[in-house]
């Protein structure tokens, strides 16, 4: 995907409350962020913030840290919380390979990848946000009990996905390839930007829900 770049868009940035700059400080002081003591959530490659903040607004009793590497992108999320001023949620600008830098052990309560980048090549397997690579990288910020959200339409990368996670050392609780065909996976749904546009198109969404 080929993002155009938005004169500023660092700069708006770094001026935002609403991002934390110093986030590898913040490990294991998350709840200080929010002052309060309720469960983590984080997006990884949240885009331009629609699921994350449909989840932030229907939940706040549950506090949400949405990532994104992109700069561009995350502008348009930050323009919306401006708007919103949602107070359980905040974004971090970075590559998700510095996760388990930026979290402690079992400071996170659950992990969403929507929609994430295929890297379709064999030789950036291991780039791929649900990788064994990366899913060792969450094991070690999720709670015991925590547990991973994947939605995609790429069929391949769900495969992909679905072969990483025995070898990981996790297990599949859910699992569907066609999402909105399926009304109990589906009941409470919230979908991002992506979804709308490719389930709209008549592509499936496919999901699964693991834990260790």
């Amino acid at each position: 995907m080929r993002l155009r770049n938005v004169t500023g868009s660092r700069e708006y940035i770094a001026d935002s409350r609403y991002v934390i700059h110093e986030y590898k400080e913040k490990k294991g002081n998350w709840k200080e962020v929010f002052g309060n003591e309720n469960p983590i959530r984080v997006e990884i490659g949240m885009g331009k913030g629609r699921f994350i903040m449909d989840l932030a607004e229907a939940n706040p009793d549950v506090n949400f840290v949405g990532i994104e590497k992109y700069s561009t992108v995350l502008l348009r999320a930050i323009q919306k919380q401006e708007e919103k001023e949602l107070p359980n949620l905040v974004f971090i600008r970075m590559d998700a390979e510095e996760i388990d830098e930026t979290f402690a052990s079992g400071e996170v309560d659950r992990i969403y990848l929507n929609f994430s980048d295929p890297w379709p090549k064999d030789r950036h397997a291991k780039r791929r946000l649900e990788s064994r690579q990366f899913l060792e990288r969450y094991d070690h910020i999720l709670r015991k009990d925590g547990i991973i959200e994947f939605k995609t339409d790429n069929r391949a990368l769900f495969d992909f996905a679905l072969e990483e996670v025995e070898p990981a050392g996790w297990k599949l609780d859910e699992c569907t390839f066609d999402l909105h065909a399926d009304s109990r996976l589906c009941e409470g749904n919230v979908m991002t930007e992506y979804e709308e546009k490719f389930s709209s198109l008549g592509n499936p969404i496919c999901k699964y829900i693991i834990s260790r």
